[in-house]
């Protein structure tokens, strides 16, 4: 299982002993965003049309009614350094089910095995194009129940999965250098735990329309909490 070392700077001298932490927040949206349209081509697909019990939605912003913002990862960007980390012996998995991707946005560490699986009971094809920082890879999944594991080498934000048979499928999928990070849920919260030890941490909030915003935080008897805010980008 691969090890990751961060190189990144710290605020907080030398490391001392971890400890049980959790960081709550959320993410709120500013301003008007284009609503959620259906995908028609995936209803009218005749293959797909027959998997689905409801319309696919685009998820470009999906937002709650009190301006929540869900599918924003939130990380550890700087304040801690000399620390080694192993990547999670269990996977995460990015699914294939009614001809989209489950779930549209998902993190892991450096070295993490992705479960990549097709639920349909027809082809699909993973293609995850030419990323910055790691190795592409494109192959087909014909049956449904298949499972293709991957690893990413690199730390990445938002490298970019679509299916070449079916072409509205997109997920994106965030590699994080340390075990500090989450997915914001449909309405804009998260949590984010992990054994770091008390101090101050610069963490950053990444949308893939809306951008990244970062700011301080400090965790004081293993808890903190913070609100990101992030505006609207056509």
């Amino acid at each position: 299982m691969k090890k990751y070392l961060v190189l990144v700077s710290t605020s907080l001298g030398l490391v001392g002993t971890l400890n049980a932490a959790e960081i709550t927040g959320k993410i709120t949206l500013t301003g008007t965003p284009p609503p959620q349209k259906e995908i028609t081509a995936a209803s009218a697909d005749p293959n797909c049309g027959k998997l689905r019990t409801e319309p696919a939605l685009t998820r470009t912003y999906v937002v709650s009614k009190d301006g929540g913002l869900a599918n924003v990862v939130v990380y550890l960007k700087s304040g801690l350094s000399g620390k080694t980390f192993t990547a999670p012996e269990e996977p995460i998995l990015i699914d294939q089910k009614g001809c989209m991707y489950e779930p549209y946005v998902s993190a892991a560490m450096v070295g993490q095995k992705i479960n990549i699986r097709n639920s349909d009971a027809l082809m699909h094809n993973v293609n995850a194009g030419t990323p910055k920082n790691n190795k592409g890879f494109n192959f087909s999944q014909v049956t449904a129940g298949q499972v293709n594991p991957r690893t990413f080498e690199n730390p990445e934000l938002g490298i970019k999965l679509i299916c070449n048979v079916h072409s509205w499928m997109v997920s994106y999928v965030s590699i994080l250098d340390n075990p500090f990070f989450a997915v914001s849920d449909k309405d804009g919260n998260f949590v984010i735990k992990g054994d770091l030890p008390d101090g101050k941490y610069t963490f950053e909030a990444f949308h893939q329309k809306a951008g990244a915003t970062s700011q301080e935080i400090e965790v004081k008897g293993g808890r903190a909490s913070a609100s990101f805010t992030l505006e609207v980008k056509q």
